[in-house]
């Protein structure tokens, strides 16, 4: 009887929490500051970059949904860009945002975010026209075409009306050298798992949803790209080490202890990125208010953040707990 052919689903792949990411394994949704007057202040996105990756970020992620880009303009988004990169670019990652619903805006930008000395480009969906898979993938391979950075796909259908199906993405990840990772903010785990079985071992999902980071990570996702991180990147950082010393059991602890965080960053009133507003400004770092249509906010969210920080480490050393 001859050896048993082990079939390739059921061969062992790379265990997604080791220290092997291109861009860190915890990284940030980066707010963007404004002035009083609604416009940027880049002296505060600097200052903020420093202080996020003093306190435990290894990348961030500029320009973003959370960083309110459909509110910026193509210049500013360049130059939060490159004020950030030349605040922390030699100490992390920095991720510009640079998609669109428009393929030929999404390469204008991705062009310009390369010039602008980002790591990497995070290119979304695009939103709205809810374009079919063949016109996904075409989208897609004509942005990594205009750049030899590093792409990330962002799959986030709540927004965008259109889920990019696993099959597009492994056609994608097969077919496109330089597109390289997922931000998985889909909400199936299930599927994402099968996504990463079939990839390549080098292709990298991050976790685009706080809530589901843990699961995520169980299925082969390699980090978290995070809206809460901008107040819990140490609580992460520790719940990955617990992950990788295989103690499963600590890091759902962790991973409990700031599921009130994650129900605090986002909801139908008051939606991503206000509450994370709120907790910079309770910190005293930059952040100013939101642009319309997320602003003018009406309502003080000052006892609530209060309250979240009281139970991170961050509220610790800020003598909040």
């Amino acid at each position: 009887m001859g050896e048993a052919v082990i079939p390739e689903y059921c061969k062992p792949r790379r265990v997604s929490w080791l220290p092997m990411t291109r861009f860190g394994s915890v990284l940030t949704a980066m707010i963007t500051p404004f002035n009083d007057d609604l416009s940027l202040d880049l002296d505060g996105a600097q200052k903020l970059a420093n202080w996020l990756v003093d306190h435990g970020n290894e990348g961030l992620i500029i320009t973003g949904t959370t960083g309110e880009a459909p509110t910026l303009s193509h210049e500013e988004q360049v130059q939060v860009v490159a004020a950030v990169v030349d605040a922390v670019g030699d100490r992390a990652s920095v991720i510009a945002g640079s998609g669109s619903n428009d393929t030929a805006s999404a390469v204008k930008n991705t062009v310009a975010m390369s010039a602008a000395g980002a790591d990497g480009v995070l290119v979304v969906a695009p939103y709205y026209n809810k374009p079919g898979q063949a016109g996904l993938y075409d989208h897609f391979r004509v942005v990594a075409a205009a750049t030899d950075l590093p792409v990330i796909l962002y799959d986030i259908p709540g927004r965008t009306g259109r889920k990019i199906s696993t099959e597009t993405i492994l056609s994608l990840v097969h077919d496109v050298e330089n597109i390289v990772a997922l931000k998985d903010a889909a909400g199936d785990p299930s599927e994402t798992a099968v996504l990463i079985s079939q990839a390549p071992d080098d292709f990298e999902v991050y976790s685009g949803d706080d809530a589901l980071t843990l699961p995520l990570l169980a299925v082969g996702a390699v980090g978290t790209i995070g809206v809460a991180t901008h107040w819990t990147a140490p609580e992460h950082q520790e719940m990955f080490a617990a992950l990788a010393a295989g103690n499963l059991a600590k890091a759902t602890l962790i991973n409990q202890a700031m599921l009130p965080s994650f129900a605090f960053e986002t909801g139908d009133e008051l939606p991503n990125p206000i509450p994370t507003k709120a907790v910079m400004k309770v910190l005293g770092l930059p952040s100013g208010p939101c642009r319309p249509p997320m602003g003018p906010v009406h309502t003080d969210l000052t006892n609530e953040a209060t309250a979240i920080l009281s139970t991170t480490a961050i509220g610790r050393e800020y003598g909040l707990a």
